[in-house]
């Protein structure tokens, strides 16, 4: 048996320049978590996050609840735990059996100011959060709903050593903008639905850029940690460009060149076959239809064709899924289908990001 990733997501900074949602802090507070598990096992154990804070993270009672029970987390032996800035720390591990697809509860007391909290800031699931210490409580008092996850890296489960893990890596169209808050309809979530062997774990970050750091650190910077450190990882999957091409024109500033993309990409698939990684990647969805001013420019949608056409004739990966023709407009490729779009013109909706997960072909994931 090994320790492999259950569960992840991808946190970025509450610093950063452009923000999708308002960063927040906690002091007194119990911050109360669902995360859907993506593997099982009969072992877990919590990774909590302090890497943007700056100033020391105290938890005074950390607690894991599924539908097998409920258990106190510990830190070498201890309720309490203080995590220096920039730090990360893991939990004890815990008999809490906990199955692939079910949800784990996680809720953290933050007895003092923690200053603005390193976060997960889109990830289409809410956290409860309420006054006072209620880790043990099994029903919540009235609370505040945030989407939002705060101080949480993922949660490490026990799998057989012949366990496949694939890492979904890349922007708002892993981590779920678009989907029903709470649905867990996510395109990671859709894949993993019909996956038989293995799972597939989520390190989107909304905005993200491959190139640039922006909103959060680019993808470049990031993959080595957020990939390679996974135990078991087999795949990567990655949806990268719509924010080189689009979220500079915000600013005034011209797109990712294609030449540069198309060399980040290939970057990125060296790199993952230098680590023994097999390297799926999509092609950049349509977002001729974004609401958001400066987005959709006929330079950016130019050069998202033009990559668009390496990526499915290039040898450089292991395999294509090809999201740009499973979810545009037949009629206006450069437009998402109007089923498919979640009301902006540059997400997908519950059932646009179930398109994205049906054109991964299964057989591509399999060693």
């Amino acid at each position: 048996m090994m320790w492999t990733a259950g569960f992840r997501t991808a946190v970025i900074s509450p610093y950063e320049e452009i923000k999708l949602s308002e960063p927040r802090g906690f002091a007194d507070q119990t911050v109360w978590h669902k995360l859907r598990m993506a593997g099982g096992g009969e072992l877990l154990r919590v990774g909590l996050t302090n890497r943007y804070g700056r100033t020391p993270l105290t938890i005074a009672a950390a607690g894991a609840t599924t539908e097998d029970g409920q258990a106190a987390l510990t830190f070498d032996g201890a309720a309490e735990l203080t995590i220096p800035p920039g730090e990360e720390a893991v939990s004890d591990p815990v008999a809490l059996p906990v199955a692939a697809g079910a949800d784990l509860f996680l809720s953290l007391y933050l007895p003092e100011d923690t200053g603005p909290a390193t976060y997960s800031h889109m990830p289409m699931e809410n956290v409860h959060i309420v006054g006072g210490n209620h880790v043990t409580s099994t029903v919540l008092p009235e609370s505040e709903q945030v989407n939002g996850r705060y101080f949480i890296s993922g949660v490490d489960v026990q799998a057989p050593d012949d366990t496949a893990i694939a890492v979904a890596f890349g922007d708002s169209w892993f981590e779920g903008v678009g989907s029903t808050i709470g649905a867990d309809n996510r395109s990671v979530d859709h894949l993993n639905r019909r996956l038989e062997r293995g799972w597939v774990v989520n390190r989107g970050i909304a905005g993200n850029r491959l190139l640039t750091d922006e909103i959060g650190e680019h993808g470049l910077a990031r993959f080595d940690r957020e990939v390679l450190t996974i135990p078991g990882r087999s795949h990567v999957l990655i949806h990268f460009g719509i924010n080189d091409l689009g979220l500079p024109g915000m600013v005034g500033e011209p797109p990712a060149t294609g030449d540069a993309l198309i060399e980040g990409f290939t970057a990125l698939a060296r790199r993952a076959h230098e680590a023994g990684l097999r390297i799926l990647a999509a092609t950049i969805g349509p977002f001729a239809g974004a609401i958001y001013p400066g987005i959709s420019t006929p330079e950016g949608l130019a050069t998202r064709r033009e990559v668009n056409d390496w990526i499915r004739t290039t040898g450089t990966f292991d395999a294509v899924f090809d999201v740009a023709r499973a979810v545009e407009n037949p009629d206006d490729p450069d437009y998402i289908h109007p089923a498919l779009d979640a009301g902006d013109g540059m997400h997908l909706n519950d059932k646009g990001a179930q398109a994205m997960a049906d054109a991964v072909d299964l057989k591509t994931l399999v060693l």
